[in-house]
């Protein structure tokens, strides 16, 4: 799936799609969302699939039933998953428990899994095959908020494609619900984390008090054309895959100091610095890179055990293009591993107010770029009886209407390799020039560290 042309061309037979309720009644209430929850850059849908292989063993189950009857067991526990997104005064959202279901699509295709060849991330050039988007079923309110689709594959394989609304929950939430999914489908009968609600855990306070700086949220203008979704036609999606090879080129750019930073904060600093360039952002202009920081560890107390609401913060690295690109890149890697630190208990709940006091303001987008690392939610690991998937995670990157967004997945190259494929969405000829500077930089060309391997960029 590495691109169009090579795409196996297929046809999916698409059942009418129904709607799965929990197996039994849950409670009809309304259930307030955390202002955590309801900002404006999470009220979007996010894509995921997963690529199962034939398991012998499993020869005489139907993953579209094994799947469905799961998911109608994990509503029964989830049950605001089959409710409905309302909106009140101020633009506050709520989750109306109307027991109305999600989505769910059964679907066969006249293809077999080893046509799809090595290369199995994004972009999925069939995706819209594979996850029917059902009439108005992108909308935030009144629609539902989990829509799934089970497609068999001839060889005996099927994947799982699934969307969810973000005001629900955030990754390490949708990690925990698709635990409980992959238990039912296994007989359990209740979750081994039963889920938390406690929304108003992170709700603003009173009065609402902005006590931190968010550079996230500013109001910029956008100034130069192409460094925002403004011209989405153009924009094109490619993977970039990161083994153990490409990311020891990295390390071996930083100075000492900085020899014990993640890798998370290498693949973001040369990201960053690749992007800017590739975009010819003129050096007087300040650059962001917002990196999302999982909240719940650094509250106190920490929120209860099964919270599966939103508990993220997307704090922004701010300097310029000219300084981005002109310092080696142990500079970017300085400016994220400070950023990271600066997500406290008083910025979470500073957050929090400040989405009442600006009504639930947009992140800026305005060269701008926001990386979430998903390696620790281990979505290849969900195992429904047919073994751990092939591909596990985001089926593209981006973030609503902020298509430059790139999210990080764990994932085995066709050579066996472990490693990260990293999904970016850029302008073509952006694309193109964005390649050649990850290629440099392996490459160690301009570079005041000459003493890394020689390497060329694997992309995917």
């Amino acid at each position: 799936m590495a691109s169009a042309s090579s795409s196996p061309k297929f046809t999916v037979r698409r059942c009418q799609p129904q709607l799965v309720v929990p197996a039994v009644p849950t409670p009809h209430e309304v259930k307030p969302l955390s202002d955590i929850d309801d900002q404006e850059a999470l009220r979007f849908h996010v894509p995921f699939i997963q690529i199962y292989r034939k398991q012998a063993s499993m020869a005489e189950k139907d993953p579209v039933q094994v799947i469905r009857q799961a998911l109608s067991q994990t509503l029964v526990f989830y049950y605001p998953f089959a409710g409905r997104l309302r909106e009140g005064p101020h633009r506050k959202l709520m989750v109306d428990c109307t027991g109305e279901g999600a989505m769910f699509v059964e679907a066969d295709a006249d293809v077999t899994l080893d046509q799809f060849g090595d290369s199995l991330q994004p972009p999925f050039p069939c995706f819209h095959e594979l996850l029917y988007h059902v009439p108005a079923s992108h909308q935030i309110t009144n629609t539902p908020l989990l829509l799934v689709q089970v497609t068999r594959l001839r060889c005996g394989g099927f994947i799982l494609a699934f969307c969810f609304n973000h005001i629900m929950c955030d990754g390490a939430g949708l990690s925990q619900f698709m635990s409980t999914w992959v238990e039912m489908a296994h007989g359990a009968t209740k979750p081994s984390i039963p889920p938390v609600w406690r929304r108003e855990l992170l709700m603003a306070r009173h009065p609402p008090r902005i006590t931190c700086n968010h550079r996230e949220y500013e109001h910029v203008p956008d100034t130069v054309k192409g460094t925002h979704a403004s011209n989405d036609h153009d924009m094109v999606l490619r993977s970039f895959f990161f083994g153990p090879s490409q990311i020891a080129a990295i390390r071996g750019l930083v100075p000492l100091h900085l020899q014990h930073c993640t890798t998370f904060d290498l693949i973001t600093a040369c990201i960053w610095r690749c992007r800017t360039k590739a975009l010819q952002i003129k050096a007087d202009e300040d650059v962001r890179m917002m990196v999302i920081v999982n909240g719940r560890g650094r509250l106190n107390p920490r929120l209860p055990v099964g919270y599966y609401g939103n508990a993220i913060a997307y704090p922004a690295a701010v300097t310029t293009a000219g300084k981005l690109c002109e310092n080696p890149v142990g500079y970017a890697v300085e400016l994220i591993k400070k950023l990271k630190g600066e997500v406290t208990e008083e910025y979470m709940h500073s957050v929090a107010d400040l989405m009442v006091i600006k009504d639930r303001c947009m992140i800026t987008t305005v060269r701008s770029c926001i990386i979430s690392d998903l390696t620790r939610l281990k979505l290849r690991e969900a195992d429904f009886g047919w073994g751990e998937a092939v591909y596990g995670g985001v089926a593209e990157g981006g973030a609503g209407s902020f298509l430059e967004a790139t999210y990080q997945v764990l994932h085995r190259s066709a050579k066996g390799e472990e490693g990260i494929v990293l999904p970016i969405w850029l302008p073509a000829k952006a694309m193109d020039r964005f390649a050649k500077e990850l290629d440099a930089m392996f490459s160690n060309q301009n570079q005041s560290n000459t003493g890394s391997p020689s390497l060329t960029m694997s992309t995917l």
